[in-house]
Formats: structure tokens, C-alpha cells, sequence
């Protein structure tokens, strides 16, 4: 059905998420219609898509295979219980994911969203300890800046302060990001410089003793704004958690699913986790989904190792949901069919080239690259809020036809993986001249 700008919905009723409700309903960027790269506005623009909508629509938009997939599903089981029943395409997909998984994480358990899949991780590792006679091991560990969703196990593991400053939070401490624009600014790939601040394991563990059930990281944080962790601390943070009997989680909602130029974060790093988080590209984004990927030892502890008929007291109404699960085989066998998973690596030379390219560009101060993404932080504005030169410079990339995000004054850039090397041209062609044209 055509939109119809004159009969625009009263904008009043709905409490939009992590918008200024006031500043947008003044001023609103409606999109009205999504096909391959492009949104088309209300007015009938348009836009490149240069964010895969919220970091998850990773083959594009509007795919046939997937409509046609949701559409059979709904006809034949819309809806079935996952508590006490089960329905095959549920099994399927678990199978179909366990499958593109890194070795070992072979145990999927289904949510609907990143945010679900940061907590029941969270509630995985609490279990998992408890089930082997370690229940005093229930602290987690996050990392400054870091982003786990709105639940609050995640809130309390993440690292935004806005997000965690009226909220009562569960036991947690941090350790410290690795963004060092000092000695790491404008790094293409992994920065050089920066391992040793996995050793800030060290001190939680001598400040809380054998109380720590997990570290959850973003293998590359997304939402602080595109920061890559230094050369060897992945594998540093690894070896420290079996040092201690700690168990490491990777928040794959953003890197999962092709992002990097591997099926997973943890593949391109060569770094398993024990738990791994997903959401967001699973489904491409259609239907809301989200899987945690255990280890068999995980799984194993908790259901073999409990003294009731149900081990694992978690789970939510529309857990492997039957239409999401037609959604997330659909876009799976797009991943596969049109080798999407490789496609961050075959245009990382071509996209490491063209954001760098804006390295000279008025008030730019660091540029940060990996896979098929990147983020560029912006000088504050002076005499402004933090964050006004970055909300402008997203208005504005909007009017210019591209869509771009704002975290406070660092802008972000994570195309669906189908983007093409003329569409990376426009994309920073356009970025350049709406950065220029910035107070």
C-alpha cells in the first residue's frame, strides 16, 4: 500500500526508544518504504542505507525469500508453545545455527532480542557455576562503554552511563574500554596499541576473590561508536578468564552474522567464547529473534548437573517462535547462497580505503575501521552539548540522502553487506560535504 504523506498517523501516542521524543515529533524523519540499499522517506527521497537499519538488516531489505518463507510459516503454524512443547522448525533452526557456529558452541538457546540474549546469558553463567557447587561465583563483568541491551543483568554489565544511572544494578564491576585515541587514532583494523588493558582482569580478581561468574564484552563495541580492540586482547582476555575459572561471553549482536568478514567475531579473532550472544542480523532484521550460543560444557553442567525436572528456570512466550524461525533459515541460506559472510573481507581493503578518505575532513579527530564498519568521532561543538555536533550531522546526512548514526558527536557507518563499491563511494562522498557544511 502507497503511503499517503496527507494522512499522516498523529505522532502523539507513541513513546518513541532512545529518541528525543520532543525534539523528533517537532521535526519528524519518517520512512515509509525499504527495498535492497535504499529507504524512501515520507517525502519521497531516497536514502542510502548506511547503518543496515539498526546494525541488522544484513542482506538488504524487502528479500522475497524471506516473505515468502514468514508467509508459508503463518499459513501452516503460526504460533505453538516452547514451554513443556515443542514445534520441529524450531530444531531446525537451532541444527541450521549450530552449524555456521564456531566448534563447540552447539547449544542454542532462542530469545527475541539482544537484549534478552545479554540476560539469559548472564542467568546461563550464574547456573552454570551454581550447578557445579561454585553458587558464590555471581559477579559479572562488563567493560566501560560497552552495550548489553536494557535488561538489567545487562544494564548492570554494560558501560554507558546514561543507561545505567537511575536503575538499580545487579553485582558487577568493569574493566576498562580500549578505545586510546592517543596512541591508536585513525588505526585501519586492529590498533596496535592497547592489549595490556586485559590485564585489568587481574585486579577485579584480587579485588573480589572467587566471587566472578563472567566477562561480557562486544568483541567490537558497536554502540559507544565502532571501537576495535587492540592486537592480541582478545586472546589475552581469553587466557586470563581460564586462568580464573571465569567464564568469557561475546555480545555478537552486532558482530554476528557477517559483519566482520566471518560468520562470527569469534571465528575472524580465533577466539571461542563459552557463551555468545546474538540477535539483530539472525532474522535480517524482519522479525525480532535472538539466540544464545553455550558451550556443550554450559549446557551440560546446568541440565545434567540439576536436581529438578526443570534445570533451567528461564524462557520466554515466543522463544523460537515458528515464524521467526522460518525468517531466521530464509535469510541463513541468503547468507549462504550469496556468500555474504565473505563479503566484509572482499570490500575491507575498498572500505578501510574510502572512510580513512575523510581523515582530513573538517572537525574529524579519529576514524576506527573493521569488517564492514566504522566509526568517525567529531570535534564537540563549542558552547553546545555534547553530542549537538553529532545529532546535526545525522539531520543532515538524512537530508543528503543517507542514512548514518549519531552516538553523541561520534558518527557510525555499517551498510548492509550487499552494498556495493560505487554505493561506499556515495555514502562517504556525502559524509565528506555534510561534515564540511557543519558549524
Amino acid at each position: 500500500m502507497a503511503y499517503d504523506r496527507d494522512n499522516r498517523p498523529d505522532l502523539s501516542n507513541h513513546w518513541m526508544p532512545f529518541t528525543a521524543n520532543r525534539q523528533f515529533k517537532a521535526a519528524p524523519r519518517l520512512l515509509v518504504a525499504a527495498k535492497g540499499m535504499y529507504y524512501r522517506s515520507e517525502d519521497g527521497r531516497e536514502v542510502l542505507d548506511g547503518t543496515s537499519g539498526l546494525w541488522c538488516v544484513n542482506a538488504g531489505h524487502a528479500r522475497p525469500e524471506i516473505a515468502a518463507a514468514v508467509n508459508q510459516q503463518l499459513m501452516s503454524l503460526d504460533y505453538a508453545p516452547s514451554f513443556q512443547m515443542g514445534h520441529p522448525i524450531s530444531f531446525d533452526f537451532a541444527q541450521a545455527l549450530a552449524g555456521i557456529a564456531p566448534a563447540g558452541l552447539d547449544r542454542i538457546f532462542f530469545t527475541n532480542s539482544g537484549s534478552e540474549s545479554a540476560d539469559t546469558a548472564i542467568k546461563m553463567a550464574i547456573a552454570y557455576h551454581r550447578a557445579r557447587g561454585q553458587g558464590h561465583r555471581s559477579k559479572i563483568v562488563g567493560r566501560e562503554k560497552g552495550y548489553h541491551g536494557v535488561g538489567f543483568g545487562g544494564i548492570s554489565a554494560g558501560g554507558l552511563v546514561n543507561n545505567r544511572r537511575i536503575y538499580p544494578l545487579l553485582p558487577s564491576d568493569h574493566i576498562r574500554h580500549t578505545l586510546d585515541v592517543e596512541r591508536n587514532a585513525f588505526s585501519k583494523g586492529l590498533p596496535e596499541h592497547g592489549a595490556e588493558r586485559a590485564d585489568d582482569l587481574e585486579q577485579l580478581v584480587a579485588l573480589h576473590g572467587d566471587t566472578l561468574a563472567a566477562v561480557i564484552i562486544e568483541p567490537v563495541a558497536g554502540s559507544a561508536g565502532v571501537i576495535v580492540p587492540p592486537r592480541g586482547y582478545i586472546e589475552r582476555l581469553r587466557a586470563l578468564c581460564d586462568k580464573h575459572g571465569v567464564l568469557l561471553i561475546f555480545d555478537e549482536v552486532i558482530t554476528g552474522f557477517g559483519r566482520l568478514g566471518a560468520p562470527f567475531a569469534s571465528h575472524w579473532f580465533g577466539v571461542t567464547p563459552d557463551i555468545m550472544t546474538t540477535a539483530k542480523g539472525i532474522t535480517n532484521g524482519v522479525i525480532p529473534m535472538g539466540a544464545v550460543f553455550a558451550r556443550r560444557e554450559v549446557h551440560d553442567a546446568v541440565v545434567n548437573g540439576s536436581e529438578t525436572a526443570m534445570e533451567f528456570f528461564h524462557g520466554y512466550t515466543y522463544s523460537g517462535h515458528p515464524v521467526s524461525c522460518a525468517a531466521g533459515l530464509a535469510t541463513l541460506d541468503i547468507y549462504r547462497r550469496e556468500g555474504l559472510f565473505e563479503r566484509a573481507t572482499e570490500l575491507g581493503d575498498t572500505w578501510a580505503e574510502a572512510v580513512h578518505s575523510l581523515r582530513d575532513a573538517p572537525h574529524v579527530t579519529d576514524i576506527r575501521n573493521l569488517g564492514l564498519m566504522a566509526g568517525f568521532d567529531l570535534e564537540p561543538k563549542p558552547g553546545e552539548p555534547v553530542g549537538a555536533r553529532g545529532y546535526a550531522a545525522m539531520v543532515a546526512a538524512f537530508e543528503a540522502g543517507i542514512l548514518i548514526r549519531a552516538t553523541g558527536d561520534t558518527l557510525a557507518m555499517s551498510p548492509p553487506l550487499i552494498v556495493s563499491k560505487a554505493e561506499i563511494d556515495r555514502l562517504v562522498t556525502v559524509l565528506r560535504k555534510v561534515i564540511s557544511a557543519l558549524d
